[in-house]
């Protein structure tokens, strides 16, 4: 820590930027990497396809409901600790999973993991609050989502290369090291920055819970937005994230291989438009129109890989970009429920949206299945919902007022820095 007080405010912002953004992106890894190794994972605890299901979204099911507590957590001492805590222990859910051939015991790593990456993404949002001047949140936390969406697209050819030559234990372990790294380097040069947490308690916890959750929950608005973040979110949840591959192997006679690579576009898209959107929406100071326009075309694009006739791979691709190049601007979401709240509050709204977004993973991905079922196996009528929840999300958005906090204008008093 002597090193890091020696430092200039801008030089601490920066590196605050990059270390959070680095346990996003071990954070993102970590979510998708048993995917990358199905068959083995199976094989090595005897697991059926429906057990290593439950297994894997044992995640998501400690990671959604933690992050209003992340947040209230967040808000009253701070990141530093958190990014620690959260790092360390995703690190040792990786390494218990690889450890050990029960497969209750790596169900529990599974959990670990989930509770400590609940931790990555509104942790690096609250740092860029208030490391940041307002008006370079957009672009910042954009490009914080472009991060965790290039190591998705990235890491995933990289590290199933690797499980192919070296095995999924020794990958996973290689990951929890990384993981413990990110630690150490958050040990050692990561500040907290200036803000209410930093500052004297106005009220007690309980005061702090109660009054955070009455304005967040009880502010219309704030649902509004979360809301439209969910919708506007459902394209990668369920398209990109679960269904595309089987949709374009069924309908459009793709190899899996061909398919993933297609569908590999989805993220290279967000990475691109997260920073292009956010870019562009602080140099307008508006979020509203953006989000509009951008779920509009988004619709749109998905639309056209869905249900246009007889369309090359290249063609698919270049869709399935464009689809998630406008998708990345679901990134102002955020940028809109923080913005109509005080800066005491910026972590618990950011939970609140992300928690929202969550779930509607656990929602939309079996109602897709079902509504499969009901069409009588013809996936592409079920694929409908996804161009369909877009628009709404643009529908909904034009009835969101668009206010921003004093405390979040441009040129706000920032409190004083804290070592």
């Amino acid at each position: 820590m002597t090193m890091s007080r020696s430092w200039s405010p801008a030089t601490a912002a920066w590196i605050a930027f990059a270390i959070a953004a680095l346990f996003f992106l071990f954070e993102f890894v970590v979510r998708i990497e048993p995917s990358l190794a199905t068959d083995a994972i199976e094989r090595f605890y005897g697991l059926s396809d429906a057990g290593f299901g439950t297994v894997a979204s044992l995640f998501f099911w400690i990671y959604a409901p933690m992050q209003i507590v992340v947040g209230l957590l967040l808000d009253r001492y701070g990141a530093r600790r958190f990014v620690l805590l959260g790092s360390a222990l995703c690190a040792s859910g990786v390494l218990m999973f690889a450890l050990t051939a029960q497969p209750w015991i790596g169900g529990a790593g599974r959990v670990l993991m989930g509770f400590g990456a609940s931790f990555a993404f509104v942790s690096a949002l609250w740092l860029v609050n208030h490391w940041f001047a307002p008006e370079r949140f957009a672009l910042l936390s954009g490009s914080v989502n472009a991060i965790g969406m290039l190591g998705t697209a990235i890491g995933g050819v990289a590290l199933s290369g690797l499980i192919d030559h070296v095995g999924w234990r020794a990958v996973f372990i290689a990951t929890a090291c990384g993981g413990f790294v990110i630690c150490l380097l958050a040990a050692l040069f990561l500040r907290e920055p200036a803000s209410p947490a930093s500052g004297p308690k106005a009220s007690g916890a309980a005061a702090h819970v109660r009054d955070s959750l009455r304005a967040v929950f009880g502010d219309a608005r704030t649902w509004g937005i979360a809301v439209v973040g969910l919708l506007y979110y459902m394209p990668v949840n369920v398209y990109g994230g679960l269904w595309g591959v089987t949709e374009l192997v069924r309908d459009r006679g793709l190899t899996p291989v061909r398919a993933e690579t297609v569908v590999s576009t989805i993220f290279w898209g967000i990475a691109c438009g997260s920073v292009a959107g956010g870019w562009l929406s602080d140099r307008l100071g508006h979020r509203k129109y953006l989000v509009f326009a951008g779920a509009v075309l988004t619709g749109a694009a998905y639309a056209g890989a869905l249900y246009l006739p007889a369309l090359t791979e290249w063609q698919l691709g270049a869709l399935l970009f464009a689809g998630g190049f406008f998708g990345g601007l679901q990134m102002l979401t955020f940028v809109m429920a923080k913005e109509g709240q005080d800066n005491r509050r910026v972590g618990t709204v950011v939970a609140f949206v992300n928690m929202i977004g969550i779930g509607g993973a656990l929602i939309f991905q079996p109602l897709v299945g079902d509504l499969e079922s009901l069409a009588g196996g013809d996936l592409r009528v079920a694929l409908l919902t996804v161009p369909a929840c877009v628009v709404l999300a643009a529908v909904i958005v034009l009835f969101v007022p668009e206010y921003r906090h004093p405390a979040h204008q441009p040129g706000a008093p920032r409190p004083a820095r804290h070592g």
